[in-house]
């Protein structure tokens, strides 16, 4: 998308955590940088549409087509990069009458034009291909299984592989395009349910009916889906969206019963965030065979029925159990992830550091805030402090499971560095309608909450978000003198963050640096606590 922020037109977020890089320092392979890098024959043109108009055999485990990808130059050019997995064909790429050369290195294809394509103006290509996909990753990329009852059960879920393991595409986070269709032919007696908003269906009279679906919103690529089965549907609303569910026939009673969670989860996003943001598109809920997913307006949903993390204790303190937290996690992308989203996967905290925030943010409104509390807390226990969150710019790999609970410790220690509860709610909210829709950095983010306060909180969020370990506030004690003298421990030598001391009730904000500084206190060192339940930081008395 063309337009505002630092990103989008230049410019994996799984249920559960990935676990972490056995090898995180080894060097990048050639792939890695293929997919990671955002280099000129990328940076020269900003994504427009795609048209994905493809036929899926689920026998043969199949897919062939075309993706009409319509874009614009930002650079004189005579060349361009796409995606595409290796083991797929490239049947043909052409403007118009004209058929392309191309280059493919591993899965990348260098398209090639007869003549320069100019700055400002408007192409489309149509790059047809077919093959049997591989199946690979944590979900399968694209797996092609069977349902209890023995028909084709067919889903996408390609963050970390990206979405060129099934489909051709621009294959990376920077640039997505404004809008997309989605034609899918399937087997007769099968449904297809993939993001937007339903267009219709067509029976092709060969034995394989067609079905439309149409994304009116920017979306990045490693969303788009495909759930294909013997899906059974039913629907709901709230005010004028529609929501709209998808289960295997079997499902369908216990379906009814937990799905009835999404509409206080929209209401409660609603109240932080304003209108649920692909209004248009509508929301969809559908069950696939692994634990979930948070495809942009159609969010695929296996946690059993049942409330927790597959039957689990999420957090392990009594809060979990309250809520189907695949419906809360992965909805919650929409917000985080969707709307707002990570220009590089090296800032993937900006989608699961925050939409795990977002789970604390739902508990706060639908069960209070000493639930929250506890909620958040309890994510201490996830989190390693051995790599920091942000990894390098300009390779493919997804950062270290911290991004997720320490990105969202960091979020609730923000909160307490504010210590205002109506300016945090204002800063969340306008943080969210700043970025929505666009493509960001860190750098971005960090500029705005810094206008925004009218403080300079970079330090903070360097030490949390680009050092791997905790600071720690030293407190040195002088009783018979009655004092505490203190300073912070921490790799970011400006780090200088306030932070409540004292008596718990009768708090005292004090505001450490790197160097010693002392105060008189009348609470004695085994009485004198610090609020670790609003900062995440260590704590050495001495």
């Amino acid at each position: 998308m063309s337009g505002s922020s630092s990103v989008r037109a230049q410019s994996q977020s799984p249920a559960q955590p990935p676990a972490p890089s056995a090898a995180p320092l080894r060097p990048p392979t050639r792939a890695d940088i293929l997919r990671g890098e955002y280099g000129r024959y990328r940076a020269n043109n900003d994504l427009l549409s795609y048209r994905l108009d493809i036929r899926v055999d689920p026998e043969r485990k199949f897919v062939s087509g075309t993706n009409s990808i319509r874009f614009r130059m930002l650079e004189d050019d005579s060349r361009i990069q796409l995606e595409l997995y290796d083991n797929l064909a490239i049947d043909a790429i052409k403007l118009g009458a004209t058929a392309l050369t191309y280059e493919r290195e591993l899965n990348t294809v260098f398209v090639d034009f007869p003549s320069t394509l100019k700055s400002g103006r408007v192409y489309t290509i149509d790059f047809q291909y077919s093959g049997a996909p591989r199946e690979q990753g944590r979900f399968g990329g694209i797996a092609f299984r069977k349902d209890p009852d023995g028909k084709p059960w067919i889903n996408t879920a390609c963050e970390g592989e990206g979405s060129s393991i099934w489909w051709p595409s621009k294959d990376q986070w920077r640039d997505e395009v404004e809008e997309m269709e989605i034609r899918v032919a399937v087997p007769n007696g099968l449904t297809d349910v993939s993001n937007g908003k339903f267009a219709g269906k067509t029976d092709l009279g060969d034995g394989y009916t067609r079905w439309d679906w149409h994304v009116q919103y920017p979306i990045n690529s490693y969303n788009v889906s495909l759930n294909i089965g013997n899906y059974v549907h039913f629907a709901d609303r709230l005010g004028d969206l529609p929501l709209d569910f998808y289960v295997l026939p079997g499902s369908l009673d216990k379906a009814k019963v937990q799905f009835a969670q999404a509409r206080p989860m929209i209401e409660a996003f609603k109240h932080y965030f304003g209108e649920y943001p692909f209004a248009r598109d509508g929301y969809k809920l559908i069950e696939v065979p692994y634990s979930g997913m948070e495809h942009q307006s159609a969010v695929t949903y296996g946690n059993r029925f049942a409330n927790g993390y597959l039957e689990r204790d999420w957090t392990g303190v009594g809060v979990s159990l309250k809520f189907d937290f695949i419906i809360i996690h992965e909805s919650g992308h929409e917000w985080f992830g969707n709307a707002v989203s990570a220009a590089d996967v090296s800032d993937m905290w900006i989608q699961e550091g925050w939409t795990t925030y977002l789970e604390a943010m739902y508990v706060e409104r639908l069960f209070g805030p000493d639930d929250a509390l506890k909620y958040i807390n309890a994510y201490k226990s996830k989190v390693r402090n051995r790599e920091p969150i942000i990894t390098q710019r300009g390779i493919h790999r997804s950062p270290s499971q911290d991004m997720y609970f320490k990105g969202a410790l960091f979020l609730h220690t923000l909160r307490g560095v504010v210590n205002d509860d109506e300016k945090w709610w204002r800063l969340v909210r306008d943080v969210y309608e700043q970025f929505r829709y666009k493509n960001i950095l860190t750098e971005d983010l960090v500029r705005f909450v810094n206008a925004k306060l009218g403080q300079n909180l970079t330090p903070i969020f360097d030490e949390y978000l680009r050092r791997a370990a905790l600071p720690t506030l030293e407190l040195a004690f002088n009783e018979k003198e009655g004092t505490v003298s203190y300073r912070w421990d921490a790799e970011e030598r400006g780090f200088n963050m306030p932070i409540r001391v004292g008596r718990r009730g009768q708090w005292q904000v004090i505001q450490p640096t790197a160097d010693w500084a002392t105060m008189k206190t009348a609470v004695p060192k085994a009485d004198f606590e610090v609020a670790t339940d609003l900062y995440y930081v260590e704590v050495k008395k001495q």
